[in-house]
């Protein structure tokens, strides 16, 4: 293992210690209270399928972040999610605005249809850090990202890449070219998974986390979570106990299904394509 613990990152306030009506600032500092290595915050949204003017908001996350740099301090981390709201142009804006206040990253800061496009420009023209990538499943997807240094940290997450062998292969890709990783949320199970696929990766590693304060009816025993962090455990496999009582059979796989497509094997058994 290559660290202690998992360092965390709360997802929309989602902790105990945040109530309504707090302000950004009060939010970030009981944040940090609560343990967990960066408070993190949204772009400045708006009430649901209303107007979302791009110059205007810009403005507003420049005011929302002074007050999350405040609310962490000096030597706190913050993190914000622009949500792919925004044209490469208001990126560049709204990148330079928020500089001075030094996030931890700023999160999908362009449409994600544009990001091999995008990405590599917006890189070498702001000096904030830029994460991108929970809707990215193949590391076809973002490897030549990766090895350009286009991104500086990586939000591939476990179920979306097909798994734990292939999260330590992207994790692999990433401690090559010296790249943070952390996942987009996901579930408990795979959450649990996360600890010990990430454990071993010498980079650095946040995980985005939403389950402080929720009961999990369905996993009683699996995260192992304290003062704002996930630790590793000696329990069997993953460390996951199942209660299946609350559950329902949707279906149940117990071989590999080829009949859906052309499906070519070469001798030894893998898949060489349909």
């Amino acid at each position: 293992m290559a660290r202690n613990f998992c360092e965390l990152y709360n997802t929309a306030g989602a902790i105990p210690q945040i109530r309504e009506g707090m302000s950004i600032k009060e939010q970030a500092q009981a944040t940090m209270e609560a343990g967990y290595r960066a408070f993190r915050m949204d772009a400045a949204s708006t009430p649901p399928n209303t107007t979302y003017n791009t110059r205007e908001r810009l403005l507003k996350i420049a005011e929302d972040c002074e007050q999350a740099r405040e609310g962490v301090g000096k030597n706190g981390d913050w993190v914000i999610d622009f949500h792919q709201r925004f044209d490469l142009s208001d990126a560049m804006r709204g990148c330079d605005l928020i500089k001075d206040y030094a996030p931890l990253f700023v999160e999908d800061p362009v449409r994600t249809e544009a990001f091999a496009e995008d990405l590599p420009i917006l890189r070498r023209t702001v000096k904030v850090p830029i994460a991108a990538g929970e809707e990215w499943g193949n590391r076809w997807d973002f490897n030549k990202l990766i090895e350009n240094h286009d991104i500086d940290y990586l939000r591939a997450t476990l179920p979306n890449v097909g798994g734990i062998t292939e999260m330590v292969k992207i994790a692999a890709i990433c401690e090559t070219h010296f790249l943070g990783m952390v996942p987009h949320f996901t579930g408990p199970i795979s959450t649990a998974a996360l600890v010990h696929a990430l454990g071993p990766f010498s980079g650095p590693v946040l995980l985005e986390y939403n389950y402080q304060g929720r009961t999990i009816p369905h996993v009683p025993i699996g995260l192992d979570f304290k003062d704002g962090k996930l630790y590793p455990n000696d329990r069997t496999g993953l460390g996951v106990e199942l209660d299946m009582k609350p559950l329902k059979l949707i279906t149940e796989i117990t071989q590999r299904v080829t009949a859906r497509a052309q499906t070519y094997f070469r001798p030894d058994g893998s898949i060489t394509n349909w």
